[in-house]
Order: structure tokens, then C-alpha cells, then sequence
């Protein structure tokens, strides 16, 4: 019945399905565990009417074009250009830490450390502090050390579960200063959010008579892999010879049998306030204090400006168990689990057209545009 069967219906799956039956003429069934479509990038309205992003707060940003045009076939776009500021004890800085964040710390000094700045990596460079942590210069290093202490070590703690002895300085060095008075978290070409939302978005992606959707079905139900002599895949108890395209969780489609992939995993609590709005932007990081990692308002990302209450939601982190109401979320990428990745990997790799897509089935992350572009170039090998 059918040429390929896709697990997961995020946008690696989606867009990958989709490719399949409109380019290739595949007739692709697409099997998620969830009762929805749009994976972790679903969005629904509240019972207040708010437009909120039930797994945290997603913005589309690329310099692909390509991309760009590719998703603009399913969507109109919100021009939401996003800025982020850091509440860092009572005072709100923009981030990444630019020439007017600089200001805000350092006040009169400010101008002089500007000078300095420019005069070493030029107008518009992002800087990471690590290159200012090693300059000669006393003033960068003080810089850096700012920006260090007070916007990456204790929100990356939180984030991590990690003390400051773990971090790995190559991590905390990629962190920029942005030499600019650009507030943007993003200077991407192409930015903003589904005018519709994400889930509307999803729900014309898959709208095509050769794909066909089955929510609610967990993979280990349908798939089966059998290595009687020849490793091959089996679809509701019958051998298949299509393409199976896998985006979920790699360890437990093969039941943890070398051991649990370690992730991180988020409890997001939403709030509803009876006022217009709560906060001065669309995220607030807390970099040096509360328990929770940020606060999503997510008025601003819909521009839904006309209604009379706000919904906003905070983010805990905390360490993947596994348990069913637990979801994956940011891979720990070190050595040793990257090496365990591999023993799964080594599993996948000998089932003939069995494909991995996407953060949970390659154990990295991947910003929309680019399992997107990973998606557009795996149909196309395919």
C-alpha cells in the first residue's frame, strides 16, 4: 500500500513526506505518537484565545532563500523581528550583549571600551568572549568576564544541570558580543512567525492525496526490525521494501538495549494574566537568578495585541528519565554519549532504506531551517 513510511511529523518528517509524494510520486504514510500534527513547533489557541506554543516558544530564522520560498508555499509570515533581554539583578539587557547593552553596564566607560572594540574586531563582528577572555588587553578581558559571569554561566548551569567546573570553555567561548547596536537575537535575512500559526502550516504541508496520516501510533506497534540472516523491516507484520524515514528517538526504537541516550527535557508551566501585558518582550532569560531558565509571552510573537489578558509560560529544566509524560528535548552531546549513539546508529545502518532525520534520530540539534534544508536534500537523494 504504501512506497514510504515517515515516523514523526515535524518538519523533518512533514517536509520529507512531503517531498515524496509531490516530487517522486511515493505514496508515504506519516506515523506520529502524538494525537497532533507539528511536533514539538504545535501551537494551539488557549482557552483565553491565545496563540500559544505548547512546547515552547519557536521563531523561524534563515538566510536559506531556499528554505524561505519553500515553507512560503504553506504560509503567510508575522514580521516578528525577535529581541531577548536578560533580567540580570533588576536590570533588563538585550542579548546577545551588544554596544547597548555595553552602555547600559558600563555607562560613561562605555564609549572608550566601545572605541576599543571596534578598533580590534570592527563594526558589526561577533566577537566570542573567549577571543576577548585571551586578549591582552585588561578592558576585553573585564568585558568578557561580564558577560561570562552574568549572562552564560548560571543560565547554562540551569540549562546543563551542569556545575561551573563541568562547562566546557570551547562551549561558553562561542558566545558572542555582538559589536552593534542591532537588539535582534537574530540578524538572519528571512525571520518571523506563521501568520496562522505553526499548526496551520502543518496541517497544508501534509494536505496532499499521496500522503496519508496516522496520529496517535506509536512506531514499535507497526515497525518491526527482524535479522533472521538478512536485517530487514517489517510493516504490520509484513516485510517492507520501501523507505522508512526515522525522526524519533533512535535508543528506544531499539528498546535502550545499550543504555538510555542522556537529554535534556523542559516542564513548561503556563500562566494567564488578566492585563494586556506582563513583560517588556517576547522572552526574558534569567541568567542569574529564579529556578526556571526564561518567560515566553507569547502575545508578542502573534501580535494578537487586541486581546484584554496575556498568556506567558516558564521554562524548568531538568534531566530525561524516560518516563511517558517526559519528552526529549536537547541532546548532551559529550564523547561518551556520542559514542553510544554510534552503537545505535551501527543498528539503523544495517536495515537496507531505513533513514535518519532530524535531533532526536542523529542526537544533535538542528534549528528549523536547517532539518528543514536536511529534509528538501534527503528527499532529493532519495
Amino acid at each position: 500500500m504504501y512506497d514510504s513510511i515517515v515516523v514523526g511529523c515535524g518538519f523533518a518528517g512533514a517536509v520529507t513526506a512531503r517531498e515524496l509524494a509531490e516530487r517522486r510520486g511515493r505514496k508515504v504514510l506519516v506515523i506520529d505518537a502524538r494525537d497532533h500534527i507539528g511536533g514539538n513547533c504545535y501551537d494551539c489557541k488557549d482557552e483565553h484565545g491565545i496563540l500559544i506554543h505548547q512546547y515552547g516558544p519557536h521563531i523561524f530564522h534563515t538566510n536559506s532563500k531556499r528554505v524561505y520560498d519553500y515553507l512560503s508555499r504553506f504560509t503567510e509570515w508575522y514580521d516578528y523581528q525577535h529581541e531577548v533581554v536578560g533580567q540580570i539583578y533588576g536590570r533588563e539587557i538585550p542579548i546577545p550583549f551588544n554596544l547597548n547593552s555595553l552602555e547600559m553596564v558600563y555607562g560613561e566607560e562605555a564609549g572608550q571600551l566601545e572605541k576599543k572594540l571596534i578598533a580590534c574586531f570592527g563594526e558589526g563582528a561577533r566577537v566570542p568572549i573567549l577571543e576577548l577572555m585571551n586578549h591582552e588587553d585588561g578592558d576585553l578581558k573585564k568585558i568578557a568576564s561580564y558577560v561570562y559571569e552574568n549572562i552564560f554561566l548560571k543560565y547554562t548551569m540551569k540549562q546543563w544541570g551542569k556545575s561551573p567546573k563541568e562547562i566546557d570553555p570551547a562551549v561558553s567561548g562561542r558566545v558572542p558580543v555582538l559589536l552593534s547596536r542591532d537588539n535582534r537575537y537574530f540578524q538572519d535575512a528571512y525571520q518571523g512567525i506563521p501568520l496562522h500559526g505553526y499548526t496551520a502550516l502543518f496541517e497544508r504541508l501534509l494536505d496532499f492525496d499521496g500522503v496519508d496520516l496516522r496520529l496517535g501510533c506509536q512506531a514499535k506497534d507497526v515497525l518491526r526490525v527482524e535479522a533472521d540472516g538478512e536485517t530487514k523491516i517489517c510493516f504490520e507484520g509484513q516485510p517492507f521494501s520501501g523507505q522508512v524515514i526515522f525522526t524519533g528517538a533512535l535508543d528506544e526504537f531499539f528498546d535502550c538495549r545499550f543504555g538510555r541516550l542522556p537529554y535534556r527535557s523542559l516542564d513548561f508551566r503556563f500562566e494567564n494574566y488578566d492585563r494586556p501585558f506582563y513583560q517588556s518582550h517576547g522572552v526574558v532569560n534569567y541568567t542569574v537568578s529564579e529556578e526556571y531558565t526564561r518567560i515566553t509571552e507569547f502575545k508578542y510573537l502573534s501580535g494578537q495585541t487586541d486581546l484584554d489578558s496575556t498568556t506567558i509560560v516558564r521554562e524548568y529544566p531538568f534531566a530525561y528519565s524516560g518516563k511517558p509524560d517526559e519528552i526529549p528535548y536537547y541532546a548532551i552531546n559529550n564523547e561518551q554519549n556520542d559514542e553510544l549513539f554510534g552503537q545505535y546508529k551501527e543498528l539503523a545502518d544495517r536495515i537496507p532504506n531505513f533513514y535518519l532525520l532530524g535531533r532526536l534520530a542523529e542526537y544533535k540539534y538542528y534549528n528549523i531551517d536547517a532539518i528543514v534544508e536536511r529534509a528538501l536534500d534527503l528527499a532529493e537523494r532519495i
